[in-house]
């Protein structure tokens, strides 16, 4: 298919959008102050645990002063306010301020375990009521803010966490910031199903049913991006058939998730250890999309394992 048919909502070349408010949230322990730090190395004023209403008032005043990176965090601490939230953010894009919402997850399990490490309390794990003070279980804390965050999580762009290094998140929140200007942002992620699914991803595909490079002895220890395995897997007609398709698909959809509001589409590929076929896979589809669309690319396990040397 030829890259004709990818089109891209219409505007003009030389057209460029104004620095979006970037509003922080997500579940507690899934690293918002690691995010929120990231902004701030990377300029942007920053305020946490920001109450809802304050909102509109809080960015006036900053452009006021003719600040243009702004970073705001709201989660489960305002409980009270977040049904405000949702109806502020769509007061501030109808007055033409451009907000992009990023939401950062993690698995309970991982939660838990943050928690033990750290022995800090959750926001709700204490909740005040007319009898006095009522301790809740943390498990039990943690569904009960996925819940009043529902809603949040689902006009945002989500980052799971679970998997990831601090220096990573850094890494993918400014490469979100970063490409903020586009009309829509394509991610591919590789990643090991042995590790888990990423719950960011918007698209998922499962190339362990190609070929695979480990059990070739010299290909062990190289990755996807290595030349060794790029010719190994060029040879397999079955991973040019399944990357074709996946291009297909792609290109034939694209337009329409542009024009669903959306900030970023996040297309992860899956082996069984996240070092060779999806590498591959991501390298060689991010290389067909990138002059055509804002591409990113994103290796969880090979990241976590660069940045763990």
């Amino acid at each position: 298919m030829k890259s004709s048919t990818l089109r891209s909502p219409a505007r003009p070349a030389t057209a460029r959008l104004p620095e979006p408010v970037i509003l922080i949230s997500g579940i507690s322990g899934s690293g918002k102050s690691v995010a929120l730090a990231a902004l701030e190395d990377a300029g942007y004023f920053c305020v946490d645990n920001l109450p809802p209403e304050l909102m509109p008032e809080f960015i006036r005043l900053q452009r006021q002063r003719e600040v243009s990176h702004i970073a705001v965090a709201v989660d489960v601490r305002n409980a009270a306010s977040l049904p405000r939230l949702l109806p502020l953010v769509d007061q501030l894009r109808r007055e033409g301020t451009r907000v992009l919402p990023i939401f950062l997850e993690s698995r309970t399990d991982t939660l838990v375990k943050r928690y033990s490490e750290t022995r800090r309390r959750h926001p709700l794990s204490a909740r005040q009521d007319s009898q006095g003070t009522a301790y809740t279980a943390l498990i039990e804390a943690i569904e009960t803010e996925r819940a009043l965050l529902a809603g949040v999580h689902a006009i945002a762009t989500v980052i799971d966490t679970s998997d990831l290094r601090p220096a990573q998140l850094r890494s993918w929140v400014r490469q979100l910031v970063g490409a903020a200007h586009s009309a829509l942002t394509l991610i591919f992620e590789s990643f090991a199903f042995k590790h888990g699914v990423p719950r960011d991803a918007d698209l998922v595909y499962d190339l362990r049913v190609l070929p695979n490079p480990h059990y070739v002895r010299e290909l062990r220890a190289l990755t996807g991006r290595d030349a060794g395995v790029v010719e190994f897997m060029q040879a397999q007609p079955e991973a040019a058939e399944m990357l074709a398709q996946i291009e297909t698909f792609l290109n034939r959809w694209l337009p329409a998730y542009g024009m669903d509001q959306r900030s970023y589409l996040t297309v992860a590929l899956g082996c069984t250890g996240g070092q060779h076929r999806s590498v591959y896979g991501v390298e060689t589809l991010a290389a067909r999309f990138r002059e055509r669309i804002p591409t990113l690319i994103r290796h969880r396990e090979l990241e976590a394992k660069d940045m763990s040397l």
